[in-house]
């Protein structure tokens, strides 16, 4: 190689005897090292590896130069003449001459390398330790979610065997209370006092009342629990089936003002019993909410292929929260007229018997208009 393109060379060059003197080194190996060009001449190249160095340079690479003529990218340490260490990487390669045999020594900086290998070390441990994290979360989740689907499967249980307690407590209560309003209307037929039927007519008002919240309780466990609630469906005169659940529910609510509508003709084939609980329900919902200064709207209309009863009165808007969850069980607005409120199953079992006749009940409700339930068959 011709001398300034040694001298010149990127990386530090040297040329060593077989018994590793050093014969020449270029600028880049003195710099390095910090030793003169001369100096270096004077010295071994094992004289300037560390005492790990010089151990592995005795028993590995001096050997294997000699018996394989070459190594590839050996890492060293050397020590520069002020002490600190300085690691390279080493290339050589043996080449004989006509007296003697030298070798060729090319060393390379790793400063930039072990770098890289710490940022990559890093990098897989920062790795290694968010797939840890992840695996954790993972298996805390699952935790989670078997622990979750547990307390789920307890309340389901506890929840049906409330819902059959319900449901056997209110069938039981039936039989009393038939005795109490037989009992009360027994009473009421002879000479009683002005208070005396007073009291006789809270008795019977008190015990209709009870009644229809077991009637609402029995309908939501048949409907939750049971196989569903069953009707009946027959031909009907839609519109004197409403008429006389109107007339009934006058003599149940007498402060409220009932007007009945009836639009379009012909006959529906519905469950007669069912459709008046159905208006019995929505009526309670408006003299409980409504504005009873106002009268109370009860609507029957028979279309060609499908007819809709609807129930509208005056009063406060229906919050837009409660508009959403208004037909789930046990949903109840204000405390406002708790005398006549059931227990809050009263436009849940609305639903449920529009569906069980193929229908569905809406609700729209506005300050100026006012609030009306539709049930469509």
């Amino acid at each position: 190689m011709p001398v300034d393109l040694f001298d010149s060379a990127a990386c530090a060059l040297a040329v060593t005897a077989e018994d590793g003197t050093l014969l020449q080194a270029n600028a880049r190996f003195s710099e390095w090292l910090g030793f003169s060009t001369a100096e270096l001449c004077s010295l071994r190249f094992q004289d300037l590896l560390t005492m790990g160095g010089r151990i592995f340079h005795q028993t590995h690479l001096a050997p294997m130069l000699r018996l394989r003529g070459s190594v590839t990218e050996v890492k060293l340490d050397m020590l520069h003449r002020d002490g600190h260490k300085v690691t390279v990487l080493l290339n050589g390669s043996k080449r004989e001459q006509a007296d003697a045999v030298v070798y060729d020594l090319a060393l390379f900086g790793t400063t930039d390398r072990d770098k890289y290998e710490r940022e990559l070390l890093t990098a897989r441990k920062l790795a290694e330790a968010l797939l840890q994290e992840k695996t954790d979360t993972e298996v805390a989740l699952q935790q989670a979610q078997a622990e979750l689907r547990e307390a789920y499967a307890i309340v389901q249980r506890r929840a049906l065997f409330a819902e059959q307690m319900v449901a056997i407590v209110s069938h039981d209560l039936k039989n009393p209370l038939t005795a109490i309003r037989m009992a009360s209307d027994f009473l009421g037929r002879g000479e009683r006092t002005a208070k005396e039927h007073q009291l006789l007519g809270h008795i019977a008002q008190s015990s209709e009342r009870a009644q229809r919240m077991i009637a609402d309780l029995l309908d939501f466990t048949q409907a939750r629990v049971g196989q569903g609630i069953i009707i009946k469906a027959a031909p009907l005169d839609l519109h004197s089936v409403i008429q006389r659940a109107v007339d009934e529910l006058r003599v149940t609510f007498p402060k409220a003002t009932l007007e009945h509508q009836a639009h379009g003709s012909g006959e529906a084939c519905l469950d007669a019993d069912r459709v008046q609980q159905i208006i019995g329900n929505l009526v309670a919902n408006s003299v409980a909410y409504g504005d009873l200064q106002r009268p109370i709207t009860i609507t029957s209309s028979l279309g060609e292929s499908a007819c809709e009863v609807s129930v509208h009165n005056h009063g406060a808007v229906i919050p837009e929260a409660l508009l959403a969850v208004l037909f789930e069980p046990m949903t109840r607005g204000t405390d406002q007229g708790s005398e006549v409120r059931s227990v809050g199953l009263g436009l849940y079992i609305v639903r449920e018997l529009a569906k069980v006749h193929g229908g569905d009940v809406a609700v729209n409700s506005c300050a100026t208009r006012g609030t009306t339930f539709t049930v469509t068959f």
